[in-house]
């Protein structure tokens, strides 16, 4: 991201969290006084220099843009129950950046495409590492082998990392939904070889649409090969499953945010199969969170540029983004190749 003529500030949603203090610093570094950092928590936020924005109330989000007046940008970086945040920022030509990893949420955004592109805004979703960086490994797969007929992404995540409340309640209610396809094992460079488990990331169902590709599969593993197995022999139980279970859900949710087992370092891999020909990419990288943010903060740069076609957006759909993995070789995030095999 360079800075350019811009104009317009950057308003994080979310800002004092994990992901946005991750996206307000790099923005900050490169567009300084620019950013405006927002929550729920007053307090926290007005100490960063922020304000008040509560997702649930529209009403007091309109009243908050109208105050600041120059937002050309919201990064959302914590996840509302619907999509009437985004209409709002779009609507008004207000770009948005979302950080959601929800599938539902995402469709329901997605089908904004036409608010935003008579309001002439953008939206980008899939934003962060898994959906995000997954799509454009993916993508890059795709393109390889010149049309995929079918897509395995695999995610290995470090359970040593310190992961937001809401990214470990997200985690743990998608043990419950109910997979199909089997576990499989995959080489991740840095890691060896791990037995990667389906898991529900909205980056499968996207891909089919975007790529058009008939079978996308996105599966899970964490670094500490024990937990990964325990973890997923407790969604074998269905004992996580059902509206009685939320209580046990809240308990695995409060017990995975205090217990920090293994590194801080993730793994992506993005595999494409057509007919006989395979290829796959690759990447590594530190403290999922962080980059998440990083990824967040490169594309809210590109939007105050102008750079980006009106309409919303998934990360893959834009060319401009493509090459967002080399740009955060910097902060130890590395990109491979592998052919075939």
């Amino acid at each position: 991201m360079t800075t350019g003529d811009t104009s317009g500030r950057i308003l994080v949603i979310g800002g004092y969290g994990a992901v946005g203090s991750a996206v307000g610093s790099r923005l900050e570094e490169r567009l300084p006084g620019r950013v405006i950092p927002a929550g729920r928590n007053e307090v926290r936020a007005r100490r960063l220099g922020g304000v008040r924005v509560d997702v649930s109330d529209l009403d007091g989000l309109r009243r908050t843009l109208d105050k600041l007046g120059d937002v050309r940008v919201v990064v959302l970086c914590v996840e509302p129950e619907d999509a009437l945040l985004a209409r709002v920022c779009l609507e008004r030509g207000i770009d948005l950046v979302d950080v959601n990893a929800t599938r539902d949420l995402l469709d329901a955004v997605a089908d904004l495409d036409g608010v935003a592109a008579a309001a002439g805004a953008t939206g980008v979703l899939s934003v962060g590492v898994a959906p995000g960086l997954t799509n454009l490994l993916a993508h890059r797969a795709h393109e390889a082998v010149g049309g995929a007929q079918r897509l395995d992404v695999t995610v290995l995540l470090g359970s040593g990392e310190r992961h937001g409340t809401d990214a470990v309640r997200w985690t743990v209610e998608g043990l419950t939904e109910p997979v199909t396809a089997a576990p499989r094992s995959v080489f991740l460079p840095g890691h060896g070889t791990h037995l990667a488990y389906p898991f529900p990331f909205s980056d499968q169902h996207t891909l089919r649409r975007t790529l058009g590709v008939p079978e996308a599969t996105t599966r899970l593993c964490l670094d500490s090969r024990p937990l990964t197995a325990a973890l997923f022999a407790l969604r074998g139980t269905g004992l996580l499953r059902g509206e009685h279970r939320a209580p046990l859900r809240r308990t695995l949710t409060g017990a995975f945010s205090r217990v920090h087992v293994g590194a801080d370092a993730f793994a992506l891999r993005a595999d494409a199969w057509r007919d006989d020909d395979h290829a796959a990419f690759a990447l590594t990288g530190r403290e999922q969170s962080r980059v998440t943010g990083l990824v967040a903060a490169e594309i809210a740069g590109e939007l105050l540029r102008g750079q980006l076609p009106p309409g919303v957006h998934h990360i893959e759909q834009l060319p401009d983004l493509a090459d967002v993995p080399e740009r955060l070789a910097a902060d130890g995030v590395r990109v491979l190749r592998r052919v075939g095999g």
